[in-house]
Order: structure tokens, then sequence, then C-alpha cells
């Protein structure tokens, strides 16, 4: 049976941390975030099922943050906000929020709203379950055990080259660049990262490709990035 996660996201750590306890209670796994930007770099790498979203955020609002996740994933989103006007409730609606809840609101009527939009969200099909393996022609990545085989030999990656090699792997024919790379990998601003990510990209290279530097898998996209081919 698969364990549903939530990801909250306030720039409140109080708030973050009392959603939590409810959350975990009814037998959830729960991610969390600070703004916009830090809940962006949680979903390219964790299977989310639901977002608690603030609106009030600093460096990327909930609005900014909806209009992102939307024109990729149709994950439930239910909007937390003080503002309590119908004008706000419809604004956050629009942008593409499922639900909106006003603070401060009682613990069991935020889980009562998490429980339906996940219902619907299973029911109506738009679920579905990843798999913690994935295959691309001869190279297999397994989520749960961290292993990448090829050909069904072990190929041994340090844990950045895993991080790496699993983005690319989970956005198959996505292109990332460099400083995309960079932030979803070591999780802070891109400063000067192009030498550092190509290192690393040209040790995967030689780690999982019969002819480096004719790659099969790793595809270089002149002038915007790497990925993986589907």
């Amino acid at each position: 049976m698969t364990q549903f996660t939530v990801l909250v996201t306030d720039d409140d750590q109080d708030i973050r941390d009392g959603i939590e306890i409810y959350l975990k209670n009814e037998g959830y796994r729960v991610l969390k975030a600070s703004d916009g930007l830090e809940a962006l770099t949680i979903l390219e790498t964790n299977d989310v099922h639901l977002i608690l979203l603030d609106i009030m955020m600093p460096n990327m609002d909930g609005i900014q943050a909806t209009f992102k996740i939307r024109s990729e994933r149709n994950i439930p989103i239910i909007m937390l906000s003080a503002k309590a006007e119908d004008s706000d409730k419809i604004h956050g609606l629009s942008v593409g929020a499922d639900d909106y809840v006003t603070k401060p609101f009682h613990p069991m009527e935020l889980m009562a709203r998490v429980k339906s939009q996940l219902r619907r969200y299973v029911h109506l099909g738009t679920f579905k379950e990843q798999k913690s393996t994935i295959q691309i022609d001869g190279l297999s990545l397994d989520m749960e055990s961290k292993e990448v085989t090829l050909d069904g030999e072990s190929i041994r990656l340090t844990p950045i080259e895993y991080k790496i090699t699993e983005l690319l792997m989970t956005n198959a024919g996505r292109v990332f660049s460099i400083g995309d790379i960079y932030q979803r990998v070591w999780n802070e601003q891109a400063y000067n990262a192009e030498n550092i990510v190509a290192v690393h990209i040209r040790k995967i290279r030689e780690k999982i490709e019969t002819d480096p530097k004719n790659p099969r898998y790793v595809k270089v996209v002149w002038g915007i990035g790497y990925k993986i081919e589907k």
C-alpha cells in the first residue's frame, strides 16, 4: 500500500512543525520547505502526492510556486493563507490551487481536506504510483537501493554522481541547465558551477557509456545543458 507524501511549505517553522505532527499521526510521510524555491527543489527529487502551500513567503511566494508546479505537475495543492477575502481565495484557486484554507485553521479540518484531495487524486486516475526502478535500455536505476546497473552489472557511483543520474533519469528527455543541475543536486545557488558539473558528468559517462566521447545516455544540448534520452 502506498504511503502518501505531503510537502508542507510555509516560512513559519512552528506552523510547519505543527502540521507535520498531525500528518504523521495520520500515517503520511512529510517533507518540509520554507519557501517556494525550496519546494520546487524538493519536488525534483521526491515523489510528492499533495502540497500544502502558504501564500506569503520570501524568495518565491505560493502564487508563483503554484504557476511553476502546474506547468509540470497535476498533484493536489492546498493553499494556506491569513487572507480571508473572497477575492484572495478566488485568485488562489484560479492560478491552480485545488483548495484554500484560511489561517488560523483547526488541524482536524485541514486533515479532512488533505484526505479529500488525496481521494480525488487517486480515484480520478491522476495518481500513478511511481516505480522504484527506472529502466532506459540497458541502464537501470533503483531508487530504493540507490543502485545503478548497466546491462546487469553494478555501477559504482559517488553520492553526487548518483543524484545527477537520478535527476536525469527520472526526467528522461528533459534538458537541465548546468545551473539547474547544481541547484537541485547541491541544494545551493550556482556560482561558477560549469566546471564542477562538467567534471561529474564526465565521470558518469566514463562509468556508464561504452564510448564516453559518443555517449548513448548522457547527452549534451549545446548552449543549454544535459539530458538523458528516453
